[in-house]
């Protein structure tokens, strides 16, 4: 089929080379039953691809079913793929029928599979070599004549060196390996994008569609769209909906698009090349931490301005100084606060403050601060939980993360709430 009738049947915008050439690869194989690997960042249209590939397959007349590996808890993600039988395990009050038993025939789209467990993982790999399974709590093994589709937005092969992902199940899974492009690396369809949301949200909220000067084109184009296409609708609407003129000048345009060194990159969710619903979170965690540092180099660089201002002028140490100095004594010692590295040598920072109001400093070296980003991490998520009495939504709320993200990291770090 050729690649613009795709494009028109299944409402793909773009005519960029990568995301063309994704679709030319889409197309080959999906007349076959070779199992398919699509990777790109959160948000780029990953599903659209896995659909495309059901509806010009064999199967498209049977089922397609699209699993978001990362939202099922590790503990029933076996029973909702390959079911389980009456009294399996607490709860189990009937025999229930898993996804690769109901969609025989059809297509199944694994997204996120690098969040999928082990154990699972060594049961996929089965399906995918023999065709059969076994229900949770049963022995009798079964067949089906299912296709997989799986989608990913992180280095699996970095994943199989740290024992997260299993390297047979990896070669297995990416017999065909599909890459969609990141909205940033497609800047000649940003406009085309733009105006297609402009059209469609004029039509839904019954306003004329707003039209962009050249100076908000390049805007837009310049943006590093860390949100892909999801963010790029998001902000159409707003200006639709926000915008009295509808001629958008770069200026305008500016109130909507955030700074663009005032946040790290993130990813987020998309249906902007027909991906259904499926809501994926961004990754801002980084942000947060990032600031966290800002913020204590800040700190550290004043007090070592005034440490150094005492060491050369010791008679110019001032009662606020010593006051200073005297709140530090109520402190956890800085190993406590900030613990050094089992391998670290640093010596701690010695202030020695007489009942003169003169404060000696007799010796000091920098102390060996823990910049470790999951320690940070952990700290910030523990506060949060005890900030909001243990309520994850809006502990999850506070830290720029989605609840889902925030239940993962209570399983990573074993926290208990």
């Amino acid at each position: 089929m050729e690649i613009q009738s795709i494009k028109n049947r299944f409402g793909i915008i773009g005519n960029s080379p990568g995301l063309n050439f994704a679709l030319q690869v889409a197309a080959q194989v999906a007349v076959t039953d070779l199992t398919v690997l699509i990777d790109g960042e959160s948000g780029v249209g990953k599903e659209a691809f896995s659909m495309i590939i059901h509806a010009l397959s064999a199967r498209k007349h049977n089922p397609f079913i699209a699993v978001n590996c990362g939202a099922i808890p590790e503990g029933t993600i076996d029973s909702e793929l390959f079911g389980h039988e009456k009294g399996s395990f607490t709860g189990a009050v009937d025999s229930r029928k898993g996804y690769f038993e109901t969609v025989n025939g059809g297509t199944i789209f694994l997204d996120e599979i690098g969040e999928m467990p082990l154990g699972t993982q060594a049961r996929l790999l089965r399906v995918l070599e023999a065709g059969e399974f076994i229900r949770v709590g049963s022995s009798k093994v079964q067949k089906t004549d299912v296709r997989v589709i799986a989608a990913t937005n992180k280095d699996l092969l970095e994943l199989t060196e740290k024992n997260k992902f299993r390297e047979d199940l990896y070669y297995r899974l990416s017999t065909v390996p599909i890459r969609v492009p990141a909205l940033r690396d497609r800047k000649e369809d940003i406009p085309l994008l733009f105006r297609k949301f402009a059209v469609d949200f004029a039509e839904r909220y019954k306003t004329a569609p707003v039209q962009l000067e050249e100076d908000a084109k390049n805007l837009l184009i310049n943006y590093s769209w860390p949100g892909n296409v999801r963010e790029l609708k998001n902000i159409a609407e707003q200006v639709s909906v926000l915008s009295e003129d509808k001629h958008i000048t770069a200026a305008a345009l500016r109130r909507f698009i955030p700074e663009t060194g005032s946040r790290l990159p993130m990813v987020v969710s998309s249906n902007g090349l027909g991906s259904g619903n499926g809501a994926h979170e961004f990754n801002n965690e980084r942000e947060i931490l990032y600031k966290l540092f800002f913020d204590m180099k800040k700190d550290v660089t004043e007090l070592k301005k005034m440490f150094l201002e005492i060491v050369q002028n010791p008679g110019m140490a001032s009662r606020d100084h010593a006051a200073f100095f005297n709140d530090l004594k109520e402190l956890k010692p800085a190993e406590q606060l900030f613990p050094a590295p089992a391998h670290a040598g640093a010596q701690p920072m010695v202030i020695h403050n007489n009942v003169n109001g003169h404060d000696d400093i007799h010796h000091h070296e920098e102390v060996e601060e823990s910049l470790n980003i999951m320690d940070k991490e952990k700290e910030l998520i523990v506060k949060a939980l005890k900030k909001h009495k243990g309520k994850r939504k809006d502990a999850a709320s506070d830290l720029g993360i989605s609840e889902r993200t925030l239940y993962r990291k209570l399983k990573e770090y074993d926290i208990n709430e």
